[in-house]
Order: structure tokens, then sequence, then C-alpha cells
């Protein structure tokens, strides 16, 4: 493991990543949301439109949902996800009430017509869905609706969560058409904050760890296998496999690339005959392997067919 790795996953820098994050949670919310009239999803969608209804400073709603979720988490959860989701909602929440003292709203991104707030919904989204991911990858989370899915799951792990925050969301969209005066407005920008939260988040999570699998089918496994070790460092498992229509039998390889190396992959396999491929995206891989005795390495699999 690199340097740079083992002091990104130090537990104080960890800490402090977190907290730096809270602080950018907030700036966001008082930047491109709370100016511009709209709600964004989950929780502080919610409390958003407490705020905005009741003039109640969204930060107190804010720690009323989330402390004495995040203190069940605690114990029936995980200690560590419960503690850093709670220092993220502490900090997020002192950052509301800092930032309006300080006078945020001089800087914030006041959009006077609906390309404007288009606009705004549109990097609200993109800058949360960026700050949701990292604080994912550093085992928290954003607090609410994610907290009360993994107590959820922990007792009933069958149990699909996604109507869960589909409801959420759903009641948050049809709330701020009444608290914001009847207007069509505000509930297609919480729509368009949320595909853009919902596909940022996804597409970094997946993007960062993807990868290619390809299941090879073959009557030439050794010269394939061969060149695969000697172009592209890259080795494969084989497994003996039967068609049914030739009732033949030949060897599948099934080696997990790059997507950058896909062409590269591909130019090889067209080298032989009785040969055909296919491939499936992955999103994670997990474990460890031993690549040309140079080591122990690490990578993190759910896999997405394409």
């Amino acid at each position: 493991m690199s340097f740079l790795r083992k002091f990104a996953r130090a537990t104080p820098v960890q800490y402090i990543f977190i907290v730096l994050l809270g602080i950018a949670y907030a700036t966001v919310n008082e930047i491109f949301v709370f100016q511009n009239q709209f709600a964004p999803a989950g929780i502080m969608g919610l409390a958003t439109l407490v705020q905005e209804a009741f003039h109640f400073n969204v930060a107190y709603l804010y720690l009323f949902v989330n402390v004495p979720l995040l203190t069940v988490a605690f114990f029936v959860i995980k200690r560590k996800f419960a503690v850093r989701t709670l220092l993220f909602v502490l900090v997020s929440s002192s950052a509301f009430f800092v930032l309006r003292e300080i006078g945020i709203e001089k800087i914030a991104f006041v959009a006077g017509d609906t390309g404007g707030k288009l606009l705004a919904a549109i990097a609200a989204g993109f800058f949360n869905g960026m700050i949701y991911i990292m604080l994912v990858w550093n085992d928290a989370c954003t607090g609410g609706t994610d907290v009360i899915a993994a107590l959820i799951n922990r007792k009933h792990p069958e149990t699909n969560v996604i109507w869960l925050i589909f409801s959420l969301n759903a009641a948050v969209v049809l709330l701020s058409f009444f608290v914001y005066k009847n207007s069509y407005q505000p509930v297609l920008l919480c729509i368009a904050y949320i595909f853009v939260f919902s596909r940022v988040s996804d597409a970094v999570f997946k993007g960062s760890r993807s990868a290619v699998k390809f299941e090879v089918v073959t009557t030439h496994p050794e010269e394939i296998a061969q060149e695969l070790f000697a172009t592209m460092r890259h080795g494969c498992t084989a497994v003996q496999v039967r068609g049914e229509y030739t009732h033949t039998d030949r060897s599948m390889l099934i080696c997990v690339i790059n997507r950058r190396e896909v062409v590269e992959f591909e130019r090889i396999i067209r080298k032989y005959d009785d040969t055909f491929a296919y491939f499936s995206g992955v999103n994670r891989i997990v474990g460890s392997f031993n690549r040309f005795g140079k080591g122990t390495q690490k990578a993190d699999g759910d896999s997405e067919e394409e």
C-alpha cells in the first residue's frame, strides 16, 4: 500500500476529512439551495421545507432527527459508522449557524429566472452527490434516510428499502408545491436536484472502481492465455464447458480488465478461430490476488450486465 493511501486511511485524517465535508455540505446548501427556494432530497429536504414554512432554522431539525437515529445506530449497527455520521451531522449543523453569522448570503448564488434556478439545482445536486459518495467511502453518510434504511436492514435484511427512499423523496416533491405557494417551479427543481444527485453519486461510485469481465469460449485456451500474459500482463481463469448444440468440449476463460484495455483485448480474441467472447461491467472487485509473484494486491464486485 502506498504512503498516500495509508495516510488517507489513517483515522485522524478521515475524521478531519469528514469535518471538511460537513462544512462543505452546509456551504453548498446555503449558497445554492436555500437562496433559490427549492428543497433537496431526503431528510434535509423536509428540514428545508420546515425552515421555509415556519422560519425554523434547518440545523435544529437536522439535529433533532439524526441524533436519536444515530444513538440507536451506535448500539445496533456499527459504532464507527454512527460516530462518523454523527460528527458530520454536528459539524454541518454548526456550520449552518456560523455561515449565517458571517453573512454567507452575500456570496450566495441567487438566481432571478428559471434558468438560473435550474443551474443552482444542478450545482447543488452535483456537489452534494460528490460529498455523499466521499462520506460513503469513509464509512459514514449524511444521516436521515440512510440511517433508517440501515436500521431496517439490520432487523429485516430481506426488506427492500428503496420504497422508503422513494416515498420520502416523493413527499418532499409533493410538499414543495404547497410550501412554496402552489408553484410548480420548486417541484421541478427538486426533481432536477434528485436526478443529478443520484446520477453523480452513482457514476462516481461505480466509475472509480469499475472494470470489464470477459468470458471467452474457445478451443485455444493455452494460446490466448499466454498472449494475455505476455501482452497485457493479465491472468485469467479457465473453466471446462460443453456446447450443447455441437456436443463438443471447450474452455471458457474468465478475465477482468480495465475499461481502457477493451480494444486491445478484443484485438487478441479476433485472431483465433472457434472463439467468441461476451463481457459485462464490473462495478467493484473485492478481495486479494497475487499478480505474477509481485506480492498481494488489493482491489475492490458487484457485476452489472451491459
